[in-house]
């Protein structure tokens, strides 16, 4: 087992239990108590956990991870019309591969429909609603289970992503933050993130607004590399997320937003995604990337949005939706 596996089991292991003492530690990754002891002492370096006598505890303030069944009802109605919106950008024939994740499977139960479409993934779930679309080829990775997210990790899954090239990867994660990009919360995904990205012409994030401004452990992909965000109408009260999108636009991001019947708190203005039509490519194009030249359309600073009443700016942000 690399270094790096066996200090991410040590902290899954830390996470799950609270307190681990080096006996079971070293028991379960196979290997010596020295060893386990080097690695806790360099994990407490990072501030990912607390070398306490015999054993690691869980640091102040630390949380753990949110396990499939959790995740799976979050935002799902935003993660429905976040795949509605980023399936419209896959053409007949592509290569591309698609991360693990909530919205991802989202996104892979609207390719099945894609006719010679391959699709590289990682992801037990986004195989598996791919399984019996008769025009698409599904390429898994190797590597090892991790159980939380159905996805295969490790250096199996790294390796065999070596020499692929393909047109895009659509990727989620855990946070979205203009200033670090995509992060997540666990060390193993986030390699394997990295080595998906390396593979792909263009960037794809699919991202609700509720992790919009957040910032997790493991960066995966920085804010230079992502071509496009794919997300939902923050609602009218969510500032961060209205500042967030904005600062991503000023550093060359296009962001699509995709539309949704307006629930409790959620800002109106956005069209629905009828069923059965092909959903727009690019809500707003906030101007091209770094180093490319020409300017396009701009988005308002954030200040400007956020003193606006709701009203107002719902008002103007379908006004950028129409340009």
């Amino acid at each position: 087992m690399f270094a790096a596996e066996r200090r991410q089991l040590i902290l899954e292991m830390v996470r799950a239990n609270g307190a681990v003492s080096l006996r079971e530690l070293a028991r379960v990754v196979q290997t010596s108590e020295v060893t386990v002891r080097r690695d806790v002492r360099a994990l407490e370096a990072e501030g990912l956990l607390d070398r306490r006598h015999g054993g690691a505890v869980l640091p102040g303030g630390f949380t753990r991870e949110s396990g499939f069944p959790q995740k799976s009802h979050l935002a799902s109605a935003e993660k429905t019309a976040i795949a509605d919106l980023a399936a419209g950008l896959v053409e007949e024939g592509e290569a591309i591969v698609v991360g693990a994740g909530t919205t991802t499977q989202e996104l892979a139960r609207r390719l099945a429909r894609v006719p010679g479409l391959t699709v590289v993934t990682n992801s037990l779930l986004v195989a598996q609603a791919l399984a019996h679309a008769n025009r698409v080829e599904v390429v898994m990775t190797g590597g090892t289970l991790r159980g939380s997210n159905y996805a295969l990790v490790g250096s199996g899954a790294e390796q065999s992503l070596q020499g692929l090239r393909v047109s895009r990867a659509f990727l989620s994660g855990s946070g979205l933050t203009a200033e670090r990009g995509l992060s997540t919360s666990n060390m193993l995904s986030a390699s394997v993130d990295r080595a998906l990205v390396q593979a792909a012409a263009e960037v794809v994030v699919l991202a609700d607004h509720t992790k919009l401004g957040t910032d997790t452990m493991f960066q995966t992909v920085p804010t230079d590399v992502i071509t496009r965000l794919v997300t939902d109408e923050p609602p009218a009260h969510d500032d961060r997320a209205a500042t967030e999108l904005q600062a991503l636009a000023d550093q060359g991001v296009q962001i699509a937003v995709a539309g949704g019947a307006a629930g409790p708190g959620q800002a109106p203005g956005v069209d629905p995604v009828p069923t059965g039509r092909q959903p727009r490519r690019d809500v707003p194009l906030p101007g091209q990337r770094r180093g490319h030249g020409g300017q396009g359309p701009q988005l308002r600073s954030a200040a400007v949005l956020n003193d606006q009443q709701p009203g107002e700016r719902s008002a103007r942000v379908a006004d950028l939706r129409r340009r």
